[in-house]
């Protein structure tokens, strides 16, 4: 089985009771809200990558204010011809402040969308795990930077 591995980073930005998302839409053309953020390039350090992801995906230029934590996650996940891949995911989660730009969609991304959602909404959206996990790290700020 092949093995890979994807190293992340992410920005919970939230002003006036609102969290900033952004619609990921995955390989099968499912659509899901995510944290802004995403994969590091070769050679990228993290705070570099949280910061260009955030301005593609949303317009909107951030500072970050802190790291909230990471966040691993490992699964078994079945590609194209039914090749199974451990896939795990090393995810830097950064609290974000909102410097700079104007909302706006990507195009020709990963993500087709972003929008501001109330923080007691985001319970009833369709979104990843990760916005759940970012959300708590920012709440209870763990001293581990690890919520289990």
């Amino acid at each position: 089985m092949r093995e890979k591995l994807r190293v992340a980073a992410y920005a919970v930005c939230v002003r006036e009771g609102q969290v900033l998302l952004a619609r990921w839409i995955d390989g099968r053309g499912r659509a899901e809200w995510t944290l802004p953020g995403g994969g590091m390039e070769h050679g990228e350090d993290p705070y570099d990558t949280v910061l260009r992801e955030v301005e593609e995906e949303t317009g909107y230029r951030a500072e970050i204010t802190g790291l909230l934590g990471v966040d691993s996650r490992r699964a078994v996940e079945t590609r194209r011809f039914g090749r199974k891949v451990d896939q795990h995911g090393v995810r830097l989660v950064y609290e974000g402040r909102i410097v700079s730009g104007e909302l706006r969609d990507e195009i020709g991304g990963s993500t087709d969308m972003a929008a501001w959602h109330p923080l007691d909404e985001v319970p009833a959206l369709h979104r990843v795990g990760l916005v759940d996990v970012g959300l708590r790290l920012w709440r209870e700020r763990p001293v581990t930077g690890r919520v289990p």
